[in-house]
């Protein structure tokens, strides 16, 4: 018998910006990142049918949200969560630390979600609530990256290295930042209860709710910001939820997912949509080759790969290596829209229109 079970609530797949995903064990029901948003301009669709599946999302979201008693933010993007406060109300709600590691939106986004919340479940607004906070000293994050800085990018290495020191002087703005602005508090009141999740572990029964460190969002100092992973373990089975890694384009995040070797992963993959844009060859490569590392090394039943994916109707053709090694090792790579029965979205329409 089945220790986790798990719904993909809504994924790209299905016509919408999401990662929602509502994972089951006997103690506890988790929702992670119950949010949704439009399909880009480029999405092979009407804007009718664009707003009707952003409808069902929320209309499926909020129904998920019915069945949980945990709600999980990984970060502060319309498509992971939701600022209505009633939304929350009656859950235990465990979020990225809006605090630190953060960009500015993202922040301001947090400050709006917050105040909502005091405003709604305490009757006064964030700012009373708000203290300044001691100055902090963060690491280097480079340090923690050993295989990503150890790989050799070829010719792309001298760019590669005054990229990441433009990211570092980047980084120690943001640093700056974090340590001017005053604290948002966690909330603790009888109709919400908000934790902040980065790098804490959380007990429920027998289950086990842990939470990565932040992590990138996608290559070394993206200026989207970070964002945390969420493993869920009950008695010997773990089920991964990537959040947003893209790929992971980061090969020491491919290693964390194999060192951890979960029995489902659900994994968001490279925005293929945005290759010769936001995502170059080199960085896409890297999202192939960790993903079938990850095939290759970990035993897991299943492989739920969508969000950002299969907003093109390229993205099989783009990762075919992926989905020729899935098969070469007889593993399970499949869209949340397959695993429903479904054709991704993005691929029923081509069809149609050929």
């Amino acid at each position: 018998m089945k220790k986790i079970s798990f719904e993909p609530v809504w994924f790209d797949s299905l016509g919408a910006k999401s990662s929602c995903t509502l994972v089951k064990t006997e103690d506890i029901s988790i929702l992670i990142d119950p949010g949704a948003a439009i399909m880009q301009p480029s999405f092979p669709a009407s804007y009718a049918k664009k707003i009707y599946w952003l409808e069902k999302a929320s209309v499926a979201i909020r129904k998920a949200k019915e069945k949980a008693d945990v709600i999980v933010i990984s970060h502060y993007h319309y498509d992971h969560f939701k600022e209505d406060p009633n939304f929350y109300q009656g859950k235990i709600v465990l979020v990225k630390n809006p605090n630190e590691y953060i960009n500015d939106s993202q922040r301001k986004r947090a400050e709006i979600f917050f105040d909502s919340l005091l405003r709604r479940f305490k009757k006064r607004s964030l700012e009373t609530f708000m203290e300044k906070k001691r100055g902090k000293s963060y690491p280097n994050p480079l340090k923690e990256l050993k295989k990503a800085c150890r790989k050799d990018f070829g010719d792309y290495e001298k760019r590669r290295t005054e990229l990441l020191q433009k990211g570092m002087n980047w980084f120690k703005r943001r640093v700056k930042k974090w340590n001017s602005w005053k604290k948002i508090p966690e909330i603790d009141c009888e109709e919400v209860k908000v934790k902040f999740g980065d790098g804490e572990t959380f007990r429920f029964g027998k289950t086990k709710i842990k939470f990565t460190k932040p992590l990138f969002h996608g290559i070394e100092f993206s200026r989207v910001g970070w964002v945390f992973s969420t493993v869920v373990e009950h008695e010997g089975e773990k089920l991964i939820h990537s959040s947003d890694l893209n790929g992971p384009i980061i090969e020491d995040y491919a290693d964390w997912i194999i060192k951890e070797k979960p029995n489902v992963l659900i994994l968001d993959g490279p925005m293929t949509y945005m290759l010769g844009y936001l995502l170059n060859r080199i960085n896409l490569n890297r999202a192939i080759d960790n993903i079938c590392r990850i095939i290759e090394r970990v035993d897991m039943e299943l492989m739920i790969l969508d969000h950002h994916l299969p907003r093109e109707p390229r993205f099989k053709e783009r990762l075919s290596q992926v989905y020729e090694t899935a098969r070469k090792n007889k593993k399970r790579v499949l869209t949340a829209a397959e695993f429903l029965g479904k054709k991704p979205k993005v691929l029923e329409i081509t069809s149609s229109n050929k």
